[in-house]
């Protein structure tokens, strides 16, 4: 029984070695949305300051790493529109899902600080995307809601990552504040009016502790 307790006792021993897990949670250093107005056309967007999500990493020799996260945001923007006797708002919501795959690179040996690098791809996905339309034309309104907003693009993009930090060893648990930077491929959000479109530069400050 020694025998099979001290083997299992090694086998998770050097599991935890190999593989790590936790979460990872940040703020968003750039706008989701760019927003302008004109005079018959008005955009306005809120970046909610907050991005969180799961993240696991695969420890290789030689101070490399491979490591996968699910990054969750909220968005939203407003639009209006004046023209003769018409008056029309709109409010748009949704959710954005970002998968980044990135290969790390430890510098350090040291046994509690690690400066590292990471690079690799990034998807992003959109979901839950509704858009509420309210319009006057004179004394009558009406109110539409459509999950294909005229100005959406494309729901799913892809793009490369770069970015770096520090990990920290406290006890068990691993803690990695780092900045990254995204360039997307193509933008989820396009107006005709060219008031309103996605930032193709992505900038994220993140928080990540793992076990």
């Amino acid at each position: 029984m020694r025998p099979l307790l001290l083997l299992l006792f090694g086998a998770a021993s050097a599991w935890a070695q190999l593989f790590s897990y936790g979460v990872k949670a940040g703020v968003p250093l750039t706008d989701f949305l760019n927003a302008a107005q004109s005079q018959q056309f008005a955009y306005n967007s809120t970046t909610d300051r907050f991005i969180v999500g799961p993240t696991a990493e695969l420890h290789l020799p030689f101070g490399l790493g491979v490591e996968v996260d699910i990054l969750y945001r909220r968005f939203d923007y407003n639009g209006s529109a004046t023209l003769m006797n018409s008056v029309s708002n709109s409010r748009t919501t949704g959710n954005a899902w970002e998968f980044p795959l990135l290969a790390k690179y430890r510098f350090s040996k040291m046994k509690i600080v690690h400066p590292y690098v990471d690079a690799g791809v990034a998807w992003d996905k959109l979901s839950g995307l509704t858009q509420t339309i309210t319009s006057t034309f004179v004394a009558l309104t009406t109110t539409t809601t459509t999950s294909t907003p005229a100005e959406l693009k494309t729901t799913a993009t892809r793009g490369f990552v770069m970015g770096g930090g520090l990990s920290v060893k406290v006890l068990r648990i691993n803690v990695s504040p780092e900045i990254r930077f995204t360039r997307w491929g193509a933008e989820h959000f396009i107006d005709p009016s060219g008031l309103l479109h996605s930032n193709l530069n992505q900038g994220e400050f993140l928080l990540g502790i793992t076990f």
